[in-house]
């Protein structure tokens, strides 16, 4: 081990009983899914099923929600705050920051459509609040997740005071991050709901941060605890889905009553009897014999070294939420920006309709884009002198400049061209997507469509004249028929769909062992600690000696990582380099020959 790795794991092993999240119920191991990559090798369709099986849990925890009453409390809170001029905050980090923004595109997209009938600018009520700002949308940002003082800023910036309302939505329940913007907003007066994914005895006991903020009684408390994840610490899966589910129904009780559309009394049965729907539907064999296709295709794509391209509109921040997510977990290429000709060519991109990026990103959010874009005297502010430098860098690379180089509207498609052995994949049924589909195929790409539509459009087909022949790859998912004005249940079937697609595939690629992802990239003091505990357990080692790895292990790949190249999985040349007594060189080596 190199002095420089050495030191970074003595000064990790200092702090780490803050961060070693072990026994937490997110981070434990899901007995339905315990086989999950044998299982996928030999048949893709019953993977998908004990991935949807998993969800059962979801459909279970919120029909404990509903009977609580909970809901009807919360949107109550709610009215009154937007009717007396408050506002509603939704705060996240990583993939619950990417549900904040989420849920705040959702609601602007429903008031803008009836424009100008209702009074009111209940539009601009509601606030994202993601660590890192929408640049994170795309990328994780480093060291954000990590500091409560991060949180209390990006509050602070948004002006957060008395008569307002804060979502402070945290997956495990002991986000830093997170538990810094339920603080700030409480101290500014404002009504604050802690959502979380944990039990409270174990959070309690375990992790300081959360004990303080469980414990404190003006903050109301919305445990959504449905136990371990599909793919153990992939939180991106029911954790954030219950959380979805239950956002949505509160957002949705509180449209109706502001907008003067009749209220149904019992919605949240309503929307609970429309997810057991919905849930039944993934499972049918017809649903996941078609989905197991377009993991079969998307797995043949990348294994081949070619890409896709996602072609979505109303549907374009679900999608970008899944194909970012990917990155961290299984440790694939992020988005690549336009002009840069050093970083790997990201395995997927998405394109929307829009002709410029900076009105796809519009469209997307529903709102202009806001970065973070502080200045050095409040960077210092914040962090002091030691990490101002650090931090400083990482702010640069964050701004709504850069984040417009991903380009995301069609102006950046003849970016990524597709070609033989690449792909193009539509999320929805709009005329922009046939015309996307028939030009990938012209060009010699696969193609694959996901429909969401009502039981009533039993006759969907792309015609063979519309887009060429072959037929491409579709996957119809029949959603449930509501009258819900945010349509929740089929935001939902997005959710569910597209995590089974992603996880699926790269459950097949090998990013996965067991329901273990020993791909996942160790970006922050969580992550950290999850892959120490990985290679400990796969590698037989102690705390402390896998943590030490892990960091000379790091140090290797980190030039690759910052410039965005591919890299080796750190946590499989860990315990390569643990069972077999390999250099760092010589793991990469024999890492390429089974990989």
């Amino acid at each position: 081990m190199s002095s420089s790795s050495q030191k970074r794991s003595e000064e990790f092993l200092k702090i780490s009983g803050q961060f070693k999240l072990g026994a937490l119920v997110t981070e434990s191991s899901h007995p339905v899914t315990a086989n999950l990559s044998e299982v996928a090798k030999r048949d893709i369709a019953a993977a998908l099923k004990l991935l949807f099986d998993v969800d059962a849990d979801v459909v279970s925890k919120y029909r404990e929600f509903v009977k609580s009453g909970q809901a009807v409390q919360i949107k109550d809170v709610a009215v009154n705050s937007l009717k007396s001029g408050g506002r509603i905050f939704f705060t996240g980090c990583g993939a619950t920051g990417r549900l904040s923004i989420l849920l705040d595109s959702v609601w602007r997209d429903f008031w803008q459509q009836r424009r100008p009938a209702t009074p009111g600018d209940f539009e601009n009520r509601t606030f994202s609040v993601l660590a890192g700002g929408d640049y994170a949308l795309i990328k994780s940002v480093e060291g954000f997740e990590d500091f409560a003082a991060f949180g209390r800023k990006q509050m602070r910036d948004l002006g957060v005071r008395a008569g307002d309302v804060v979502f402070a939505i945290t997956e495990g329940g002991e986000t830093s991050f997170v538990i810094g913007t339920a603080w700030e907003g409480l101290d500014a007066g404002a009504k604050i709901y802690f959502v979380y994914n944990n039990p409270d005895e174990i959070l309690c006991e375990h992790v300081e941060r959360s004990r303080e903020v469980i414990r404190e009684p003006r903050i109301e408390k919305i445990n959504l605890t449905t136990g371990p994840m599909a793919i153990a610490g992939s939180t991106r899966m029911q954790a954030t889905s219950i959380q979805l589910c239950v956002m949505l129904t509160i957002l949705e009780m509180v449209a109706r009553e502001l907008s003067g559309v009749s209220e149904v009394p019992a919605l949240p049965y309503l929307f609970l009897a429309k997810l057991e729907e919905l849930h039944a539907t993934l499972k049918s064999p017809e649903v996941l014999g078609q989905l197991a296709t377009l993991v079969a295709l998307e797995e043949s794509v990348y294994r081949n070294g070619h890409k896709t391209n996602y072609f979505a509109d109303r549907f374009g921040i679900d999608v970008l939420t899944d194909t970012t997510e990917r990155s961290p977990t299984f440790c694939t290429p992020p988005f690549r920006k336009s002009g840069d000709t050093t970083a790997a060519e990201s395995w997927a991109f998405l394109f929307l309709p829009q002709l410029e990026t900076p009105a796809a990103w519009q469209h997307l959010l529903k709102r202009e884009p806001r970065c973070i874009e502080w200045s050095e005297i409040e960077v210092r502010e914040v962090v002091g002198k030691e990490k101002f430098a650090k931090t400083q860098e990482v702010i640069r690379k964050i701004s709504r400049a850069e984040l417009m180089q991903f380009k995301i509207g069609l102006d950046g498609l003849n970016l990524r061209s597709l070609g033989k052995g690449d792909s193009a994949i539509a999320i929805g049924s709009d005329d922009f997507y046939p015309v996307q589909v028939e030009a990938a195929q012209r060009a010699g790409a696969k193609a694959g469509v996901i429909h969401f539509c009502s039981r009533r459009l039993e006759d969907f087909n792309f015609s063979k004249s519309a887009i060429g022949n072959p037929q491409p790859a579709i996957v119809r998912i029949p959603v449930p028929e509501t009258d819900f004005l945010l349509d929740g249940v089929t935001r939902v079937a997005v959710k569910l769909v597209m995590n089974a697609l992603s996880t699926c595939t790269m459950v097949r690629l090998g990013r996965v062992m067991g329901n273990f992802m020993v791909w996942v990239v160790p970006s922050n003091l969580k992550l950290i600690d999850r892959a120490t505990r990985y290679i400990a357990q796969l590698a037989g080692l102690n705390y402390e000696t896998a943590n030490g790895l892990l960091f000379d292990v790091l140090e290797y790949v980190e030039p690759r990582m910052k410039s965005d190249q591919a890299y080796p999985p750190v946590v499989g040349m860990a315990v390569l380099r643990a069972r077999r007594k390999l250099t760092n060189e010589q793991a990469e080596e024999q890492l390429k020959l089974t990989v």
